[in-house]
């Protein structure tokens, strides 16, 4: 069986949630957010996570120093999320198989949906398969643009959007799952051509397509795993979430 790697960006620093805290150990319910994308992945069968640690870096390893099969690459520099996977460029070299990248501040991620990723990779390998779904109200989400016979075309950002392309409900999740070695080639050829001046793994699955590689997106995750943290709104919508699912501080 092909060893299953998990990279998990967790190297900023919570801004706009009124915490001095790195964002992914702000709490939700008593536990650190990363806490719970965790669990999800060992729950799923992951076999080796790398969890890219940047603002207050110490602190991360400290509060997850407990877990097994778990290692960390350091992003000294916060350029982006494609910069954030180019500091696991060590553990991907040694990889050939499929690789899982998610974010540190989404803790409603469902195993369910990472077993099904992998379990339609292996049935149909891609250079890189995108976990997606569908949401009734989308806004400000990237919206995953197909073709006539309903092939992944391309991801659109709100504000990048036509009007046509904004009805549509299927969403980005920065849920990903690469072939090591595709993955290697695109974050060879990202470019920080944007405002920001940042390395985006959005770009990473446009990369590959435009090289003839299959590129696939799979409307497998929960409306309910869209949510992310990046406000104190958002904070209170995830622990209304997680009581619903009976998690929370492990008595």
């Amino acid at each position: 069986m092909t060893k299953k790697l998990a990279i998990v960006m967790a190297a900023g620093k919570g801004t706009r949630m009124k915490s001095e805290l790195p964002k992914v150990l702000v709490p939700a319910l008593g536990r650190p957010i990363i806490d719970y994308v965790l669990d999800a992945l060992e729950e799923s069968g992951i076999d080796e996570t790398v969890v890219i640690v940047g603002y207050r870096a110490d602190d991360v390893k400290i509060a997850l120093a407990g877990r097994k099969n778990l290692s960390f690459a350091l992003q000294e520099e916060q350029r982006g999320t494609g910069h954030a996977v180019m500091c696991a460029r060590a553990a991907l070299e040694r990889h050939h198989g499929p690789v899982l990248v998610v974010t540190g501040d989404s803790p409603m991620l469902q195993p369910s949906s990472v077993r099904a990723l992998f379990e339609e990779f292996e049935r149909r390998p891609t250079a890189c398969l995108m976990g997606t779904a569908h949401k009734e109200n989308p806004y400000g989400l990237g919206r995953v643009v197909r073709d006539a016979n309903g092939d992944f075309l391309r991801i659109v950002e709100e504000k990048d959007a036509s009007e046509e392309e904004r009805r549509l409900t299927e969403v980005n999740m920065s849920t990903y799952l690469f072939d090591a070695q595709e993955l290697l080639q695109a974050l060879g050829k990202l470019q920080p051509n944007n405002k920001q001046g940042e390395y985006y793994i959005t770009d990473g699955p446009g990369i590959l397509k435009d090289e003839g590689k299959r590129v696939a997106a799979l409307a497998v995750l929960k409306p309910v795993e869209a949510l992310s943290i990046n406000t104190v709104d958002d904070l209170a919508a995830v622990e209304a979430a997680l009581r619903e699912e009976g998690k929370g501080e492990k008595k």
